[in-house]
């Protein structure tokens, strides 16, 4: 009975662990294409890429957003570098690169799925 209760558990964990890893890719891979649909068109047309930056800044509302989001990489990159060095976790460095482009968004859950897959593997260097 004890083991049934613990292969359940275990399965339930797994499911919600598969559910959890699903939906932040989904989400991922969703703003991506959200923001290729929004963003490249205007850059294909107007290939300023300072001057895209620098729209993110055009009103203090604009400007607050993108504050936001620069400081969220700045957190991102010092919890990478953290988890590099505390915990062991690899390769953080893509995560924060895909936090540039296309977006923290993608970076974050890119970073969540890197360190959940390398968590569960090796449990024990981790």
């Amino acid at each position: 009975m004890c083991i049934g209760l613990e292969f359940r558990k275990l399965r339930t964990r797994d499911m919600q662990e598969r559910n959890f890893r699903a939906a932040i890719a989904f989400i991922a891979v969703g703003f991506t294409v959200l923001l290729c649909f929004i963003v490249v068109p205007p850059l294909v047309h107007n290939p300023d890429i300072v001057g895209a930056f620098l729209a993110g800044f055009a009103n203090p509302f604009a400007s607050g957003y993108s504050s936001d989001v620069i400081a969220c990489l700045i957190i991102l990159a010092v919890w990478i570098y953290h988890e590099a060095k505390s915990i062991g976790v690899r390769h953080g460095w893509v995560c924060v690169a895909l936090g540039v482009v296309p977006g923290v968004a993608v970076g974050f859950a890119g970073y969540l799925l890197l360190r959940s897959y390398q968590l569960r593997s090796n449990p024990g260097e981790t």
